[in-house]
């Protein structure tokens, strides 16, 4: 419901008690704007088969349709080294020293988390077995552009492929209305240790990462966050390409217990909501006071906003994916929380750990009142590509292990092959494989003894 008794500048904040809900709304609490992507999935069809049959010329005439890119032509499409030196010269100093910060931080996570080339084990006398990691060969980055810059996604896709030792790692970005690349995430691009970059977005992106053009070389898998079009076209194309996890329109929830101020929740909350009216943010509290507090704060917050950021949070805060949730108790709250696995959580509170424990469905959990997801998107150093629309539920944040493949090794000694050979040749019986038998068999002793 509404809340709207006595607030006439928030008049239309969407606030729900769960004790009021019936089990269908609040089902409907927990749907995302790629949730049904029935109408981007027919709209994207026509153009990724652009993409395939008229390849650069395609990529250059949904930038100038789509993006506004009137001054793109096909020999522009990739970034040139003249274009990254002219965005270093065109950014703040103090832009460039938050983006170096940020990757040096983003860096050392990622290191940590980097697996054992190799790891070999004995698993029985004689008997060997372990995992090689190596660099996936091709990864393409998708870094949105269509409500605004992001050189942080630039930063967080990049620097886990440099450090997994990708060879060929590519951008894909939308250009702008001047048929440039935004002048961050180029510089961004260049410290984090890409420099091929091009000028392409949407559901074209990912068909010219799929397809390969004239321009663009064909890349084996492609991360970052985006769009419904974008979801619905790495959908379409998985038999082609990789999508990786499922990234789409942001989400959040704010969980704020009794021990803080309700206008900080709110503060927290209109973090993501701000992203666009396709994202999903909720506060999420038992304590009342702390709803009433935010409710209250909302018009303050709202004033310290442009007015485009203010438009979309308001949609996302007044629609029917964001709000406020006021629950009966905190158990109820932990069950929303993990009901919904969100994307971003911050457990907003002095004591944080206490709840850390109740949350197992959670892409990002940031606890306390000094960790905002601010801070996690552009400076703390764990991943800030996550998965969406309850995709935490099975997937983790973009790492590392994205950008390397596993392959198991296994090395069997001539003294431990008569036990592994009997039990397998067992099984292979009873699971009827001759083959496999055979090759377990006095046969191979046979050819053993000749070799």
């Amino acid at each position: 419901m509404a809340l709207t008794k006595g607030r006439p500048n928030m008049s239309f904040v969407s606030f729900h008690e769960t004790k009021n809900l019936t089990d269908e709304q609040y089902s409907a609490l927990m749907k995302r704007s790629e949730a049904d992507l029935s109408f981007f999935s027919e709209k994207v069809k026509p153009i990724i088969e652009a993409v395939r049959t008229e390849g650069d010329a395609a990529l250059v005439r949904f930038g100038q349709e789509f993006d506004g890119a009137k001054l793109l032509t096909t020999e522009t499409l990739k970034v040139t080294e003249a274009e990254f030196d002219v965005a270093f010269d065109s950014v703040d100093a103090e832009v460039i020293e938050a983006i170096r910060y940020g990757i040096g931080n983003i860096k050392s996570f990622h290191e940590e988390q980097k697996p054992e080339a190799m790891w070999f084990k004995e698993i029985r006398p004689g008997a060997y077995a372990g995992d090689r990691y190596t660099p996936i060969q091709s990864v393409a980055l998708y870094v949105p552009r269509g409500k605004g810059s992001f050189p942080s996604v630039t930063m967080m896709t990049a620097v886990p492929g440099v450090v997994a030792g990708v060879p060929n790692l590519a951008i894909f970005t939308p250009p702008s209305p001047d048929g440039g690349v935004d002048a961050a995430t180029l510089v961004a691009a260049r410290i984090s240790g890409v420099e091929t970059v091009y000028k392409c977005g949407g559901a074209q992106a990912i068909a010219a990462a799929a397809y390969g053009t004239e321009t663009v070389t064909r890349a084996l898998k492609i991360v970052g966050p985006g769009s419904p079009w974008v979801v619905a076209a790495k959908r379409q194309l998985s038999g082609l390409i990789n999508p990786g996890l499922p990234a789409g329109p942001s989400e959040a929830i704010i969980f704020a217990d009794e021990t803080v101020h309700g206008g900080l929740a709110a503060l927290d909350v209109l973090v993501e909501a701000e992203h666009g009216p396709d994202s999903s943010a909720y506060l999420v509290t038992h304590s009342r006071r702390v709803a009433e507090e935010a409710l209250a704060a909302l018009p303050e917050h709202w004033a310290k906003m442009t007015d485009q950021r203010v438009e979309f949070s308001k949609a996302v805060m007044c629609g029917d994916s964001g709000g406020i949730i006021l629950t009966s108790s905190i158990e109820e709250s932990y069950k929303f929380i993990n009901d919904y696995a969100p994307e971003h959580l911050e457990l907003l509170s002095t004591e944080p750990f206490e709840h850390l424990g109740h949350i197992t469905e959670a892409a990002e959990i940031l606890m306390g009142p000094h960790t905002p997801v601010s801070i996690g998107n552009f400076a703390l150093g764990p991943n800030a590509v996550l998965p969406t629309s309850r995709g935490a539920s099975t997937y983790g944040p973009l790492s590392v292990h994205d950008f390397v493949k596993c392959s198991s090794i296994g090395y069997v000694t001539k003294p431990a092959y008569p036990e592994m050979a009997k039990h397998a040749r067992v099984l292979a019986r009873y699971e009827g494989f001759s083959s496999h038998e055979n090759a377990v068999s006095e046969m191979r002793n046979q050819y053993l003894k000749k070799s």
